[in-house]
C-alpha cells in the first residue's frame, strides 16, 4: 500500500513517524511552505517536512492544492491512501478522489463535536472533562467524513491544551496505525455524523487573551488552562501588564469587585472574579520570564 502523507506541525509529525515505523510505504509527504520565524524572520521548515527529510521521503510544499499540477503530481504518484494530520488546507474533491483507498484523517476530538482548527483548545476552554481522537474518511465538507474509528480519554481538570496535545498526538498515531491494517483490506466501517450533535472549534486569536473577571472563577480557569500554548491569556494587575499560565480557582464569594487584587503573597496573587476568586500561580511580565507569582513578588511587591 502505497502512501502520501499531508501534515505540517507536531501533532502531524507523530503520526508520520508511527506510520513509518509500522513499515508501511510512504511515497510522498505535502506539508506548508516554509514560513519566517522569530525576529530574524528567518524561513523554517514544519515540523513533518524535518522528519520527512532525515526519513529520505521527498517532499512537497505547493502553496495551494487546487492547481492542475499538483493535482497530476499526486495522480503521478498513484496512491492507494492519503494520510492528512493537520496539514492546514482543505482537500478539492479531485484530489479526493485520487487513491483508490479514499482519504483519511486524524481529528483530534470525538466527532462531531468540535469540527475546525482547535479541538484541543476548545475541550479545554468548554472545561470538558472527556475527549479523544477520531479517523474519517474526509469529504468536501470540513471535519464533515464517515467516521472509522474513535479513541477516548478522560481530561484532568487541571490539564493545559498544551499537555493534552502531547497526550492526543500519541493517542491519534495509535489510532491511526491500529485503523490501516482494515482500510488496506477494504473492512473498515464507517459511521456516519449526526449534523444534530455538530459542534464548531474556530481558530483561536489574540483578542480572547484577556481575562474577563466577571466570568466564574473555573470559567477563568478554563481560559488559562486553554490559551496556555498560543495566544496565552492576559491581565492587567497592579497597572502592569501580565501573561498568565497558570490559575486555580477560590471558591467562596469575596463581596470585592471583580478584577480587584485581594491578597499577593507567597500564594500567589488573589484577583476577585463573578463568584469567588481566582489565584494566579504562575506568570510572565513584560520583559521577564516566565514564572511562579510568588517569585515575581519577592523582587517586585505590589502596592
Amino acid at each position: 500500500m502505497e502512501i502520501i502523507f499531508m501534515g505540517t506541525p507536531e501533532f502531524a509529525a507523530c503520526s508520520l513517524e508511527k506510520i513509518n515505523s509500522s513499515g508501511y510505504e510512504i511515497a510522498a509527504v505535502f506539508t506548508q511552505p516554509d514560513k519566517p520565524k522569530n525576529r530574524g524572520m528567518k524561513l523554517e521548515a514544519s515540523p513533518v517536512k524535518l522528519l520527512a527529510q532525515s526519513m529520505g521521503i521527498p517532499v512537497y510544499q505547493p502553496k495551494t492544492l487546487r492547481d492542475t499540477q499538483v493535482e497530476n503530481t499526486i495522480r503521478d504518484i498513484n496512491p492507494d491512501l492519503i494520510v492528512v494530520v493537520a496539514y492546514g488546507k482543505m482537500l478539492p474533491e479531485n484530489i479526493l478522489n485520487i487513491p483508490r483507498l479514499g482519504c483519511i484523517n486524524v481529528h483530534a476530538s470525538l466527532l462531531p463535536q468540535y469540527r475546525g482548527a482547535a479541538p484541543i483548545q476548545w475541550s479545554i476552554l468548554n472545561g470538558d472533562s472527556k475527549t479523544g481522537v477520531t479517523i474519517m474518511f474526509m469529504a468536501p465538507e470540513l471535519d464533515a467524513g464517515d467516521i472509522i474509528s474513535q479513541r477516548e480519554t478522560e481530561i484532568d481538570p487541571n490539564e493545559t491544551s498544551g499537555e493534552l496535545f502531547e497526550r492526543l498526538k500519541t493517542i491519534g498515531a495509535e489510532l491511526l496505525t491500529d485503523t490501516m491494517p482494515d482500510i488496506e483490506a477494504g473492512k473498515s466501517t464507517r459511521t456516519k455524523q449526526d449534523d444534530a450533535l455538530v459542534t464548531f472549534a474556530p481558530p483561536l486569536d489574540k483578542d480572547m487573551s484577556p481575562i474577563d473577571w466577571s466570568r466564574t472563577a473555573i470559567e477563568i480557569k478554563n481560559h488559562v488552562r486553554g490559551l496556555s500554548t498560543w495566544p496565552v491569556a492576559t491581565a492587567q494587575l497592579d497597572g502592569r501588564s501580565f501573561k498568565i499560565y497558570e490559575a486555580q480557582a477560590v471558591q467562596g464569594n469575596t463581596g470585592a469587585q471583580p478584577g480587584r487584587i485581594i491578597s499577593a503573597d507567597e500564594d500567589g496573587i488573589h484577583v476577585a472574579c463573578g463568584d469567588g476568586a481566582v489565584l494566579i500561580k504562575q506568570l510572565q511580565a513584560a520583559g521577564k520570564k516566565r514564572m511562579s507569582a510568588s517569585d515575581y513578588l519577592r523582587g517586585n511587591p505590589f502596592g
